[in-house]
């Protein structure tokens, strides 16, 4: 069950402060945005989420077919690409978000097992989630100060 995440405003200029439960965690911009780099950014974080996911899918299904997993390494990149087959070409310039997410297996694991590796880290829940139609509803509050 997820928990309600709440996030203020720092004490410095985009420092923000991140509280899940018991867990705070820090985000920022970097210094050449005009942050002071005290945590990742919002694209870091959410590459982090990604990630974390995915090793932890992984994981748990290692776990459940007692496979021989000893180690999960995930790399990832946020970036936009031009669309190739834009039918607009001409006339707007279409970008295309893109995640880069690379994930290495420490284990006495066959070629076949890291395949299915991969393709569950391709279905965790954080990638469905990011991969579907996500609506996001912003609404006033109460001031919470």
């Amino acid at each position: 069950m997820t928990r309600n995440v709440t996030v203020d405003d720092g004490a410095v200029r985009y420092s923000q402060i991140i509280s899940a439960g018991r867990h705070v965690l820090r985000g920022d911009e970097p210094v050449d945005a005009g942050g002071g780099d005290t945590g990742p950014n919002p694209y870091e974080l959410l590459l982090g989420a990604l990630g974390c996911c995915a090793s932890i899918t992984v994981r748990m299904y290692a776990d459940r077919k007692q496979w021989l997993l000893k180690g999960v390494h995930v790399e990832l990149s946020y970036g936009a690409a031009h669309a190739d087959d834009s039918a607009a070409c001409d006339t707007e310039t279409r970008m295309i978000t893109e995640i880069e997410m690379a994930l290495s297996f420490v284990g006495d694991l066959s070629e076949q097992q890291r395949q299915r590796l991969l393709e569950i880290a391709n279905k965790c829940p954080v990638h469905r989630t990011l991969t579907s139609r996500i609506q996001i509803r912003g609404r006033l509050a109460e001031s919470a100060r």
